[in-house]
């Protein structure tokens, strides 16, 4: 029998908070009656975190872990623990005991009032200047670049029915947009303010390089929601202005060399021509991009075509 819910926990070097995690999850799982299935995927730990989870596992049947060999992120950590999860309802959340076990029922009548997906809303926040102030910057570049209007995309405490978490994959750094992804999907995604606690064990694992990184994957992430069927109007905008631009600039300088003005040594004449030889090549990259994405969709089309034919003969 399938349980009702599966709780997916990436960990990295956490044996001090481990314990302490699984006291609080207990209280609230048996004072609630959930079906649960906890899921604890171990992103290559040093320390001795695998043989506490491989321990819990052995004294508790509804803890199930999967360990890599080596530390792959917390993007591979979650998408591990989607594939593995069998609850009606998947939640994820750190291992550090920032994210609080008692917001479990919170996140599921939430989820129930017709959400597909709950993001979690660290309103008060309990860390340092040096991840908080970026967070927000990234917080507000998430919103105005995607739409999706919620205050924290990366809080680790999140809440899914089973089907959202089968139709994307999680890879890179993509962990912190799958809102961004979901919401891209037609899934109906809300936010929860929800508790968060001061670090007690370890340490952090992310340092500032996490701000930048983010930004570059913002951009993916834009690309790939918003032109991977149409990326034409991508490369095409920007292959217009450009084109516009240089097209103005030499212009302006043909009318001054009628007029008897030298304009061979000019650095606008270099510009003018530069951009147009830009904006030509925004035009070729959108129309070889559209080729891309029509030859991708037609082989969907005929795979999708050979799949009906032979569910269709059995």
């Amino acid at each position: 029998m399938n349980p009702v819910l599966t709780l997916v926990i990436p960990l990295y070097n956490e044996e001090e908070a481990l314990p302490h995690l699984k006291e609080a999850l207990d209280k609230v799982l048996e004072r609630e009656k959930i079906p649960t299935q906890i899921l604890f995927v171990n992103d290559g730990s040093r320390d001795g975190s695998a043989d506490i989870i491989d321990k819990m596992a052995r004294e508790d049947e509804r803890v199930e872990v999967h360990h890599f060999k080596r530390n792959r992120g917390k993007s591979d950590a979650l998408d591990t623990g989607f594939r593995l999860a069998r609850g009606k309802y998947i939640i994820t959340m750190d291992a550090d005991l920032q994210d609080d076990p008692e917001e479990i029922p919170r996140l599921i009548a939430k989820i129930e009032e017709g959400y597909d997906m709950i993001s979690g809303w660290k309103e008060k926040r309990h860390d340092p200047l040096d991840k908080t102030f970026p967070s927000k910057v990234f917080n507000f570049m998430a919103r105005v670049t995607s739409g999706v209007k919620l205050h924290d995309f990366n809080c680790g405490l999140k809440i899914y029915r089973r089907e959202v978490v089968g139709s994307i994959r999680v890879y890179g750094e993509l962990h912190r947009f799958i809102p961004i992804l979901a919401h891209a999907q037609g899934w109906r995604v809300g936010e929860l303010s929800v508790t968060h606690h001061p670090r007690k064990w370890g340490v952090t694992k992310y340092g500032f390089t996490r701000f930048i990184k983010g930004l570059f994957d913002l951009l993916s992430v834009t690309f790939l929601t918003r032109f991977t069927f149409s990326p034409m109007y991508l490369f095409g905008s920007i292959g217009m202005v450009c084109l516009a631009l240089g097209f103005v600039i030499l212009a302006y300088l043909t009318v001054g060399w009628f007029m008897g003005i030298w304009i061979g040594n000019r650095p606008l004449f270099s510009l003018g021509i530069l951009l147009v030889i830009v904006g030509m090549q925004f035009f070729s990259l959108g129309l070889i991009s559209e080729l891309i994405s029509h030859m991708r969709m037609n082989m969907q089309l005929q795979i999708q075509s050979k799949q009906d034919k032979e569910r269709d003969l059995q």
